[in-house]
């Protein structure tokens, strides 16, 4: 099969090679393409002319190619609709109180735990790591799904210092270990971010967490979002 006269190369000055991109002969309008391919067939060798079949393969090639580049465009259009829309919805989970099974960060601010204990539990005791992994607190709590409020605070109630903890439950019946589980807690949220591995929640303290791993959400109970938020209204 034939190609096209080198005037109408990638390299040569012309006004097609002037808009070249990666898809710039797939993305050029069909007119174009009918004037090209009418060079092609007044500059072809009389003694060996193109068969009609290659023209009939050069036009299904290029319409083909042209619907997929079209596609292509179609997809990342939509997806990048879908980007810009749930980095919209998640815009307005900032400023609200996020509640995962994350590391928890002590300042001296009191930490609403969601411990979960098992149904059949009689007891339950909150332990506390450190980013060592070492206990620094252990103590016993109601045995409740009832959320609690957690000082930040060790086994002789000695505030902890600031930084990041994780908490477990450890669930008995009859004086035997019956599950340890990671402890859901609220914390506000300050930053979505997105990126290859999804969505990202920046929780206080630069705790961050998949925006999938958030089980619950609600408003401070201070009311600080409605006072960070302007309102207007008659």
């Amino acid at each position: 099969m034939n190609i096209l006269p080198a005037q109408y190369s990638a390299s040569a000055t012309s006004p097609y090679a002037a808009q070249q991109t990666k898809s710039a002969f797939a993305s050029s309008d069909f007119e174009t393409f009918l004037k090209m391919l009418t060079v092609q067939m007044q500059n072809q060798d009389p003694m060996n002319p193109i068969d009609s079949a290659d023209y009939a393969v050069q036009l299904a090639t290029f319409s083909g190619v042209e619907q997929a580049v079209r596609t292509n465009q179609l997809l990342e259009s939509l997806q990048s609709q879908f980007g810009m829309l749930g980095m919209a919805q998640l815009a307005a989970w900032v400023g609200q109180e996020a509640r995962a099974a994350a590391p928890v960060f002590v300042d001296g601010t009191p930490v609403t735990l969601s411990p979960n204990p098992v149904a059949a539990a009689d007891r339950a005791v909150l332990v506390v790591r450190d980013s060592q992994g070492r206990v620094v607190s252990r103590e016993d709590i109601p045995v409740s799904a009832d959320p609690y409020e957690w000082h930040g605070t060790d086994a002789t109630g000695a505030a902890l210092p600031n930084g990041q903890y994780t908490v477990f439950l450890e669930s008995y019946y009859a004086g035997e270990v019956l599950r340890v589980t990671p402890v859901e807690y609220y914390a506000p949220i300050v930053e979505a971010r997105g990126g290859a591995g999804g969505t990202r929640l920046v929780l206080r303290g630069g705790i961050e967490v998949l925006a999938t791993d958030i089980t619950a959400l609600r408003v401070p109970p201070n009311g600080a979002r409605d006072q960070a938020v302007p309102r207007t209204g008659t």
